[in-house]
């Protein structure tokens, strides 16, 4: 898993698996935002999975999937307020990061 921070609270990374929010607990994180769509091509977890292992690990988990190249301000700002609302430092992902990075730029203007 490839963890990259763009604040001392935010982090992205790309797809998560159940088994690696143990390792993100350890590490410290408290919340995930998901911002790939379920139906998304790749093979990844559904996001209810990977929201029921971070509840049994205390963490929280918050779904606000976004299509690349089709992100907007109202997305940003959805971002902004999951970044207000949920424990810190969080980690959000997406498959690559980037999707998760480009709203974390919008929420912060």
């Amino acid at each position: 898993m490839d963890i990259r921070k763009l604040d001392q609270d935010v982090a992205i990374t790309g797809q998560l698996t159940p088994q690696a929010l143990a390792e993100l607990r350890q590490a410290g994180y408290a919340a995930i935002i998901c911002n790939r769509p379920d139906e998304e091509p790749g093979g990844q977890a559904p996001f209810a999975e990977l929201a029921a292992e971070a509840e049994r690990l205390g963490m929280q988990a918050r779904y606000l999937p976004v299509v690349p190249g089709k992100i907007t301000p109202a997305d940003g700002a959805a971002f902004a307020a999951l970044l207000d609302e949920l424990p810190k430092p969080l980690v959000a992902y997406c498959r690559t990061g980037n999707r998760s990075e480009t709203l974390w730029k919008l929420a912060r203007g």
